[in-house]
Formats: C-alpha cells, sequence, structure tokens
C-alpha cells in the first residue's frame, strides 16, 4: 500500500504510561464493580491506538482517567513523566455524542475553551485554523440545532484540538452517525491525526473502524478488563478494507474477542 504524500508532523511530546491501575464502582448494595483491573499500557508520541473490547469491559473508564475526570482506585497514570490528577488542556476530549452549547454559535462553542483558560485575546486568531481544518468555513455563526450529527462533531473536534493538546481522546466519536458519513469522518480524523501530530486513543465497537485508523490495537477482556492482546498494525495507507491483509486481521480480532467476550457478543463488532 501506498503511504499518504504529506508527511506526518510529530507531536514533542504526549506520551502516556499506565501502570498498575485498578478501578471499581461502588453500588447501592455496598459491592463494588471492577471495571479496570492491573492494566499496564504506553502509547508513545504521535501514535494512534484503538481501544476494542466487549461492551461494558471498560474502555470509556481507561479512557475516563487518561483524562483526569475520574481517579483510579490504585495505579498510576503519567502524560510525559507528570501524573494525571485532573483534567487539562493538554488532553482533548471528544465523546459520542457533540455535547455543544446549543445558545452558541460554532465560533464561540468552539472558543468556549479559550475563554475558560483566560487565553481567548492571545489565541482568538488560531480559531479560523481551527475552523478550516474541520471543514466547517462559512458555519461560524450556524447554531448545534442548524448542523447534520457529522458536522456537529466537526464542530466538537475543533472545540477539542483548538486548545493544541498534546493527547487527542475520542470516545465512540463516530458511534450515532450512518455508515457514509461515519466513513468519511474517518478519514476527516486521520488527516487531522496526520497533520497536527498528536497521541490519539479512540475507543470504538468497530473492528473495521479500529483496523482502518490505527497504528496499534488494544484488546481488552470482559469486565474486570485486563489486556488481551496489543497488535501493531502494519499495513501502509491509506487502507482498503477489503485488502487481504485488512481481512486476516479482522478474523484475528474477532477470534481473540470470542475468548475476551461471549460469541453472542461478535455481532456488535461487525
Amino acid at each position: 500500500m501506498a503511504e499518504r504524500d504529506n508527511k506526518m508532523v510529530r507531536a514533542d511530546n504526549g506520551n502516556i504510561r499506565i501502570r498498575g491501575v485498578r478501578k471499581s464502582f461502588p453500588q447501592v448494595d455496598g459491592s463494588a464493580v471492577v471495571a479496570l483491573n492491573n492494566i499496564d499500557l504506553e502509547f508513545s508520541s504521535g501514535e494512534f491506538v484503538s481501544l476494542i473490547g466487549p461492551s461494558g469491559c471498560g474502555k470509556s473508564t481507561l479512557l475516563r482517567l487518561i483524562a483526569g475526570l475520574n481517579r483510579p482506585d490504585s495505579g498510576t497514570l503519567d502524560l510525559d513523566g507528570e501524573e494525571i490528577t485532573a483534567p487539562g488542556c493538554e488532553r482533548g476530549l471528544v465523546f459520542q455524542d457533540p455535547t455543544l452549547f446549543p445558545w452558541k454559535n460554532i465560533y464561540e462553542n468552539i472558543a468556549f475553551g479559550l475563554r475558560a483558560r483566560k487565553v481567548y485575546r492571545e489565541e482568538k486568531g488560531s480559531i479560523p485554523e481551527f475552523i478550516k481544518l474541520v471543514g466547517l468555513e462559512g458555519f461560524e455563526k450556524s447554531y448545534p440545532h442548524q448542523l447534520s450529527g457529522g458536522m456537529a462533531q466537526r464542530a466538537s473536534l475543533a472545540r477539542a484540538l483548538v486548545n493544541k493538546p498534546k493527547v487527542l481522546l475520542l470516545d465512540e466519536p463516530l458511534g450515532a452517525l450512518d455508515a457514509f458519513t461515519r466513513m468519511n469522518m474517518q478519514d476527516e480524523i486521520l488527516k487531522i491525526w496526520e497533520q497536527r501530530g498528536m497521541t490519539t486513543v479512540m475507543v470504538t465497537h468497530d473492528v473495521d473502524e479500529a483496523i482502518y485508523m490505527a497504528t496499534r490495537i488494544v484488546v481488552m477482556s470482559a469486565r474486570p478488563a485486563k489486556i488481551e492482546q496489543v497488535i501493531n498494525v502494519e499495513m501502509g495507507r491509506p487502507r482498503q478494507r477489503d485488502d487481504p491483509d485488512f481481512l486476516e486481521l479482522r478474523a484475528r480480532i474477532l477470534k481473540i474477542l470470542h475468548f475476551a467476550g461471549n460469541r453472542e457478543d461478535l455481532q456488535y463488532y461487525l
């Protein structure tokens, strides 16, 4: 496969290290559900990593720990050698729901992070760059209800990117989109990743999406999650979904997931 012509611009940092992480959630009866148990992972600067596993296995929990929205019961998460203890602008997070402010237009939604950090005056000049990057030129004055689902998700991406994060965290960002829009957005996210060079970690339940986008795929077991396998995706770009190597890796991952979850769950990944 031929590589894309444009060279990726790598960030200088964005190395994530996860050591011995355990996370549980208390229940009303006094018991606890263990979501993650003794997770060890490392993500290098500029990687695109996909997390995949059975429904409810802790993929999103791990992403929220990296984002600093939750704290582990034990273990540590570090970004460039500094422990993650709270949310920070160096980690941009995009959810499945765009979560845009409905009373703000697209420009103001994207500018929100700069205003919250009190750097709007100094950095507002970069907002048009990110509006152009996600293909929303001409829609700056539109409101979320006036946009399609794909366009709203583009605005959500721009809102995360305008802070120029070291790490982009994606929690099933394309799960609510139709198939055509989803594939188009996959290419858009890859283009942004190649241009910006940031470490990207994406939760997905779609095996084809993981193979198409990632440099590495982390396959997780059923709850309490452990790492079943970490797979390097050694295919050039752009990738073809009917390529024999693509189909072979797809079959391999589905086989791992059969042992990681239940046979009935496999339809979830197709």
